[in-house]
């Protein structure tokens, strides 16, 4: 029978994913909260939440004894790990067991066996399972050894996962920092700085299957995910089936999965990972022991709830189907929202989100996992998933305009997200062709970022100018008495508004609107406004925009997912402008952090001579190194921070000399 009460060991989304279900299945629901989520979503969804002492990921959501506590106060039947965290943690499924808990998850002993890279390499190879032949070994042997091997080569943390601490190595040179890096990023991560290294196929395809085992020794795979679009390692768009595989490799991956998962008397839900060459040639390239991020894709194209089944079989219940019940209907793609820069190469974008305005949903057809609902604060300290946009159809062609529809309708303000970045890169014939691998972005990325820039142009600059004054000089309801008059009636109406540029936008007459901005006059048809949004047309095109301000006073315009910020200048706001208007010394020789983070390593010392794009400074944020490079050629005149050291969002870190100044 399934459980009375869970507890939920984690936050965010994949909180609310397991909440659902559980309450589908009328079971009581448990969750855990640090003091930075103490008002977040899923503890509001929750039957009831629990508070976490302490400060900091290793005090909170990953004490296990902390939330073992917890699940016995709160009379938890079972523990559901979700993805992170501790799902793929062997004492803690362990830690369970012995105190009478159930671990929605497999056994301690095949998470140990998955989780270390080189052990699950082994034993895929033993039981006849394709894989990369690869070495194990301290710094200096792996130094020594990858003398003898053909490069590229990559470096992956041995207790590794979802991406995190990974390095492709393409010259002997640069071994020994990306030996060190990675070692570092592991031990940050995984707490274990143990790494391999192992061949790299050049062009691969990185494809998954979902397997799904009981106690009872039923084992079944739900077919495919492909998961080749990825940056830096980390998967940004999935899909299921993939369209990729024919049907004869498909029942071969998906027997060899399973075949695994038999071997190991594993049981539970678990993804088999392979590379996939040019040739259709795969190679075993790790099994996660836990439930998904993309997991929502496999379940749509089954029409199988993957939560109610780890409930289910952890329960000691038989699976419900054999593997012919299992069958592939339609295409769905899973797009994942992040805060992070694409103008800025991806770096991460904590802050707050001030407007949020999520897609229409259709159930069975668009779906959107997130604990995002309204304005809401993304901490640096979490993962930077905002949400996952999914999507079904028919076929894949319906599937990607569904996507890049839902994209276009997707609103969010005060923080840099990948949103276009994402539509962009749907619109391309490349991926619509299948023509793709997992450099897909990074072979992309210089035409990514010219079709970017062209489709910020398909929406008028100087439209977004004319909505913030609109929005502005629109009479509104509130409690200040400029508000109620309506700026125009202070100063005329011409509102000086800027951005990059500033402009006096002068509203020559209403209803329709003309606009004069410098010697251009506009024409506005058919407007409409309400409290967040407004609509009109120019030149026969209709267009709405959204705007919001933050708890800071920034404002913010958005239109087909492009986002202003802008400025209102005028006698009342003139200190607010000043200080918009200031230099941020990016080329005055002063080295601003891009990001809050930590500095995990300090590369130059005062006195020192660098060449441009040498690494001054890393930057961790979001569990991610960012490398802060010498913008030009030069001498360390200072440097403010220590490694260790928390640092907000342009904080001073070093101050050179131009030399050729």
């Amino acid at each position: 029978m399934y459980y009375k009460r869970i507890l939920i060991a984690n936050r965010g989304e994949i909180a609310l994913r397991v909440i659902k279900t559980a309450k589908n299945l009328g079971i009581h629901t448990v969750a855990i909260y640090s003091e930075q989520d103490r008002d977040a979503e899923h503890v509001l969804q929750a039957d009831e939440a629990f508070p976490l002492k302490g400060m900091g990921l290793q005090e909170t959501y990953l004490n296990a004894h902390q939330i073992v506590d917890v699940a016995h106060k709160a009379k938890a039947d079972a523990i559901h790990p979700g993805y992170g965290f501790l799902a793929e943690n062997a004492p803690f499924s362990m830690l369970c067991a012995d105190l009478g808990i159930d671990f929605v998850g497999p056994d301690a002993n095949a998470i140990e066996l998955m989780g270390n890279k080189v052990n699950a390499r082994e034993f895929a190879k033993s039981i006849g399972v394709p894989v990369l032949e690869g070495v194990v070994g301290d710094q200096q042997a792996l130094l020594e050894a990858s003398k003898g091997m053909k490069f590229p080569l990559l470096i992956k943390a041995a207790a590794g996962g979802g991406g995190k601490g990974m390095r492709i190595v393409h010259e002997p040179k640069n071994m020994k920092a990306a030996l060190e890096s990675t070692s570092r990023e592991a031990e940050n991560y995984f707490s274990d700085g143990d790494v391999l290294i192992e061949r790299y196929i050049e062009n691969p395809r990185h494809i998954e299957v979902q397997v799904l085992a009981d106690k009872h020794g039923n084992v079944i795979h739900l077919f495919e995910r492909e998961c080749s679009i990825q940056r830096r390692f980390q998967k940004v768009i999935e899909e299921a089936p993939s369209p990729t595989l024919t049907a004869e490799l498909r029942h071969e991956m998906g027997e060899t999965a399973v075949l695994l998962a038999q071997k190991m008397n594993y049981s539970n839900a678990g993804t088999v990972e392979f590379l996939v060459d040019e040739d259709l040639n795969f190679y075993f390239l790790e099994m996660n022991t836990r439930i998904q991020v993309e997991h929502p894709v496999t379940e749509m194209i089954t029409g199988i709830d993957l939560v109610e089944q780890q409930l289910l079989v952890t329960s000691g219940r038989n699976l419900p189907f054999r593997q012919d019940d299992v069958q592939i209907k339609g295409h769905a793609i899973e797009a994942r929202i992040y805060a992070e820069d694409p103008e800025k190469d991806f770096i991460p974008s904590p802050g707050e989100i001030s407007f949020y305005k999520a897609p229409k949903l259709f159930e069975g057809r668009l779906r959107l996992d997130s604990a995002i609902t309204g304005p809401s604060v993304i901490h640096p300290d979490f993962d930077p998933m905002i949400a996952k946009l999914v999507v079904w159809e028919e076929n894949r062609d319906l599937a990607i305009e569904r996507l890049h529809l839902a994209l276009h309708d997707y609103q969010i303000h005060g923080i840099k997200n990948n949103i276009m970045y994402l539509h962009t890169l749907l619109n391309t014939e490349s991926f619509r062709q299948n023509r793709i691998s997992t450099h897909f972005c990074q072979h992309h990325a210089n035409d990514l970022n010219q079709i970017m820039l062209k489709e910020k142009e398909e929406v008028p600059s100087f439209l977004f100018h004319i909505s913030f004054a609109l929005f502005e000089l629109s009479p509104k309801q509130s409690d200040s008495v400029w508000d109620q008059i309506g700026y125009w009636r202070m100063n005329g109406t011409r509102l000086r508004v800027m951005d990059y540029e500033t402009l006096d936008v002068e509203i020559l007459q209403q209803n329709p609107y003309r606009i004069k901005i410098r010697e251009n006059e506009y024409a506005l048809e058919n407007f409409q406004i309400e409290q967040d949004s407004m609509t009109f047309e120019y030149q026969s095109a209709r267009y709405r925009f959204y705007r919001s301000k933050n708890s800071e006073g920034m404002s913010f315009v958005s239109c087909r997912g492009i986002v202003h910020q802008l400025e209102r200048w005028s006698e009342i706001q003139a200190k607010v402008g000043e200080s918009a208007m200031g230099n941020s010394g990016a080329t005055d020789g002063r080295i601003l952090s891009p990001m809050p983070g930590k500095i995990v390593k300090v590369e130059a010392q005062a006195g020192q001579s660098v060449a441009k794009g040498e690494v001054l400074i890393i930057v961790e944020a979001m569990k991610m190194e960012n490398n802060i490079l010498a913008p030009f050629e030069g001498i360390i005149e200072q440097v403010f921070v220590e490694e260790g050291e928390q640092v907000m969002n342009e904080t001073e870190l070093i101050r050179m000399i131009n030399i050729n100044s």
